[in-house]
């Protein structure tokens, strides 16, 4: 049998040669300076041979070690070099698979199941928040620290429910490979308590005094932020509809504006297909249930604005990075934090804050009815009403709608700077 010694004292000569061990093992000397592990073997009746490894990657200890493997599959009647075989084209594809082709396979699979908007909200996520990480990992590599370790920097923003949301998106895609046979276990799952615990109020906060909104737009306009962004957070207070409407509003959905013009136009109008809205998945595709919103003066001004941006793309707010993919779910959120509002206002808060005010401001200059007009504009529908109702409701008392949002957006901007002016473009 071979020592340590006489190993490391082997050298190239002119031809190549072997020094052997015992059971078939030999080391492998080449004339070039190639040293390495081999194995000698039969299997069903014929001679064969098996690289073990190269020397010094491999040494005396670990060769020894790998022949014991292999005469154990021989004992077992398989045969070494098959099963070698096996174990590199193995490897390779589960080095081929990694989480972010696991992950792209998966959303193709689902998208179709989810809005147009759901369906960006999610891989928009796991490009953001997963792939920098882990994303050319295999994912059979991918364990419960390497998933928390993830989770951790959304948890760290103050972003609990985005984690938490991002926890489940893992999830999926580790299942989805267990399925395809590439993946071994769901690290995802097992990391769930781990997280900080989604915080119990659904409450979001807002501000609900038109001074304190105010301010904020001022201070919030000041920033240095992207135009685009100050453009969308100031069509999202004056709308008062869901952020993820706005984030994803096409061009196509915007009726009745003039681009090229300053004039007023006072039927312009949002029309929101129901597949956008937040309607129970068989309602999304009925045209009666599409949402209509007036659009007032500053919010004309505002998409005039955006046209002037975005005008040849499909999006009015588009990403950043991406003409084609609306802005991130989190890039207002982030905004309003960097300019000192976090947990004191968020997007989504406008809504609460346009109901508010606007229902105080009907008990003293409106009529009965504006209390319904406001949660139609708001596309609430209320308890008890029927279907064949809320679809009629979704197109009624468009005027008073338009006259309530006109109001709402009189108010809020008294004394706020035109669009291009707020962005420091030149007087038109």
């Amino acid at each position: 049998m071979l020592t340590e010694m006489a190993v490391r004292q082997a050298r190239p000569k002119e031809k190549d040669y072997k020094l052997f061990d015992s059971e078939g093992l030999y080391l492998f000397v080449g004339k070039s300076g190639l040293r390495s592990w081999r194995l000698k073997y039969r299997f069903a009746g014929r001679e064969r041979r098996l690289v073990l490894g190269r020397y010094p990657e491999m040494g005396l200890k670990e060769a020894r070690e790998r022949k014991a493997e292999a005469r154990r599959l021989l004992s077992d009647g398989r045969d070494p070099g098959i099963e070698a075989a096996k174990a590199k084209v193995e490897r390779a594809a589960a080095a081929a698979n990694t989480f972010e082709l696991m992950a792209r396979t998966w959303f193709e699979l689902q998208k179709d199941r989810w809005t147009p908007v759901h369906a960006q909200d999610v891989i928009g996520s796991l490009e953001r928040e997963v792939f920098p990480w882990v994303g050319s990992l295999p994912i059979s590599q991918i364990n419960e620290p390497m998933v928390l370790s993830v989770l951790r920097k959304i948890e760290k923003r103050g972003t609990i429910e985005t984690a938490h949301r991002v926890r489940q998106r893992m999830s999926a895609v580790f299942v989805h490979a267990i399925a395809e046979g590439v993946g071994i276990g769901d690290p995802a799952a097992i990391v769930t308590k781990a997280l900080k615990p989604v915080p119990r109020s659904k409450k979001r906060p807002a501000f609900l005094k038109l001074d304190e909104l105010q301010d904020m737009l001022r201070k919030c306009e000041d920033d240095p932020a992207s135009p685009l962004t100050k453009l969308a957070s100031r069509f999202l207070a004056l709308t008062a509809q869901r952020p993820g409407m706005v984030r994803a509003l096409p061009w196509n959905e915007i009726e009745n504006i003039a681009w090229q013009s300053t004039e007023e136009c006072p039927h312009a109008l949002w029309r929101v297909p129901a597949h956008r809205m937040k309607l129970e998945k068989e309602l999304k595709g009925s045209e009666d249930y599409e949402h209509l919103v007036p659009l007032s003066p500053p919010a004309v001004q505002v998409l005039r604005a955006a046209w002037a941006l975005t005008g040849r793309g499909p999006l009015v707010f588009p990403s950043n990075r991406n003409a084609r993919r609306p802005l991130s779910e989190n890039t207002l959120s982030y905004f309003y934090n960097r300019c000192g509002y976090q947990g004191r206002h968020v997007p989504h808060g406008w809504r609460a804050s346009f109901s508010t005010i606007m229902n105080e401001w009907a008990e003293r200059n409106g009529s009965p009815g504006d209390r319904h007009v406001i949660d139609l504009i708001l596309a609430h529908v209320p308890e008890g009403v029927s279907g064949s109702e809320s679809a009629y409701n979704r197109a009624a008392f468009m005027e008073r709608r338009g006259e309530l949002l006109g109001a709402w957006g009189a108010m809020l901007l008294a004394g706020f700077a035109e669009p291009h002016k707020m962005l420091g473009w030149p007087s038109r």
